[in-house]
């Protein structure tokens, strides 16, 4: 009798949480209206759960929603059990459905009871519908909307134990782990992305930068770079101070993502020809214990040291040339902004010469600005086609020695002059002793698309070509300038 009762109890839960998430996808749909009896039931949900009715509202913020409701603030900050990252894996998100997954759902249904599953299921309603749903859809957005939707989206990122901006591309996004993964992180990252530049595309950017007031509630994201760049010929006076603000500031939060990256993956190797020094700073008191234990007087209970073991810190400083080639064109956009500020934080580190050029059908040398990505960022003209082997020709005169050179060359290899001489000059390169190491997209974001026949012919010589986050790149790179 029990077990039938228990069964009926959780065919209940579930047929609500269901109404609430096919209420859900109504709402995203802008479906609202002809799903009344959705609405009426969720409205019934949220009232026997003692919820206001404003948590169902997907034009209220969420900003107004816990000012009005500060006992709700607890729901919105804790993780969201079942919706959280593979730690193991770092490259998956589970999607939580608002039920238990069957590798927990005992546990949880023994922690948790339906009123808190019913819960959990309109919060994250309420957190998908303010990501999604119809204050995404208008057909203008203003800079108090798009301010609004990114503060929602940082409130969502909390949920799911991610930091804050990680599904918009400011840095590699990792969360608490153990959950299911339904959905990738790179493909929620790109549904994140695609809806932000939709939503920057919308705005009347021109105005709005034009009043200080307004572009103050800007957020700063490699969208409304992309677009502030595309689009600085056309602006000026207090519109082009703004955006170079909001540039600066974009510039500013990535460095320090890259900076601690590069920090962890630059420490040299130990120098095996340099002695250590014999200073009690460098006395390794492991290896000494371990190496002397022969001497152990178990009468007079002593250790008698008869050598002493010392760590070896010198490490292998040699000069390394580092040439960084990058494609201006418009769909490069990402690439280019993490591309400079990666340049010029290898050009602060010791023994590196690092040189920045750019091309599309022309070549620029950036090098003199090397060390101010900002600066960089405003020399580039965003657009025009490619001519990579006319590029890499004057990158080439760079080359002092080849195997102490490497070359980093950004771009989607679609090559406006002919392949087959393009790839020839790579493998020149190559057999030269240079450290070729090409790279299709430094974020995962987005489509993105590279040409084939450079994605098999460099894959076939041992040079892939490289895609994703910049840590991929940053790793290939340790090992070349340490």
């Amino acid at each position: 009798m029990a077990d039938t009762s228990t069964a009926s109890s959780d065919s209940a839960l579930q047929n609500r949480q269901q109404a609430l998430l096919w209420r859900l996808l109504a709402a995203c749909f802008g479906q609202g209206e002809k799903a009344q009896n959705l609405e009426s039931l969720s409205k019934e949900i949220a009232q026997e759960l003692s919820l206001p009715e404003l948590v169902l509202d997907p034009m209220v913020s969420l900003s107004t929603l816990l000012q009005r409701h500060p006992e709700l603030r607890p729901l919105f900050e804790t993780p969201l059990p079942g919706a959280v990252l593979d730690e193991e894996s770092k490259d998956g998100v589970a999607v939580a459905t608002g039920s238990p997954s069957p590798t927990d759902s005992a546990s949880a249904s023994a922690s948790r009871s339906p009123s808190d599953q019913l819960k959990r299921t309109v919060i994250l309603s309420k957190l998908l519908l303010n990501a999604f749903g119809p204050a995404t859809q208008t057909k203008t957005v203003t800079a108090q909307q798009y301010a609004q939707w990114t503060q929602d989206l940082g409130t969502l990122e909390g949920a799911f134990g991610y930091p804050q901006g990680a599904l918009r591309g400011r840095g590699a996004g990792t969360g608490p782990g153990g959950g299911r993964r339904l959905i990738s992180e790179d493909e929620l990252r790109r549904g994140f992305q695609g809806l932000e530049n939709e939503l920057v595309r919308r705005m009347e950017l021109r105005e709005v930068l034009k009043d200080s007031r307004l572009a103050s509630k800007l957020q700063p994201s490699i969208a409304l770079v992309e677009q502030l760049l595309a689009d600085k010929a056309n602006l000026s006076g207090p519109a082009l101070d703004n955006a170079k603000k909001l540039i600066r500031a974009y510039v500013d939060q990535l460095a320090e993502v890259l900076k601690l990256q590069v920090q962890k993956a630059s420490k040299g190797k130990s120098d095996r020809s340099v002695p250590p020094k014999r200073v009690f700073r460098n006395l390794d008191l492991k290896r000494t214990l371990w190496k002397n234990l022969t001497n152990w007087n178990p009468e007079e209970e002593r250790l008698y040291v008869d050598r002493l073991i010392y760590r070896r810190t010198a490490t292998k400083t040699q000069p390394t040339r580092l040439l960084v080639v990058v494609d201006q064109s418009g769909s490069m956009v990402d690439a280019m902004v993490q591309s400079t500020i990666l340049a010029s934080i290898f050009a602060g580190l010791p023994k590196v010469d690092v040189h920045l050029i750019a091309f599309d059908t022309r070549v620029l040398d950036l090098t003199p600005w090397v060390q101010d990505p900002f600066e960089v960022l405003l020399r580039t003209q965003l657009g025009g086609g490619t001519l990579i082997r006319q590029a890499l020709i004057e990158a080439s005169k760079k080359i002092v020695e080849p195997k102490n050179t490497a070359m980093v060359v950004i771009s989607d290899f679609y090559e406006g002059g002919s392949d087959q001489e393009l790839l020839d000059y790579i493998k020149g390169l190559k057999d030269s002793g240079v450290h070729f190491i090409p790279v299709g997209a430094l974020q995962s974001s987005g489509y993105f698309s590279v040409s084939e026949f450079f994605r098999t012919r460099l894959a076939e010589l041992g040079m892939p070509i490289l895609h994703g986050a910049v840590n991929k790149l940053i790793h290939q790179l340790r090992y070349l300038l340490n």
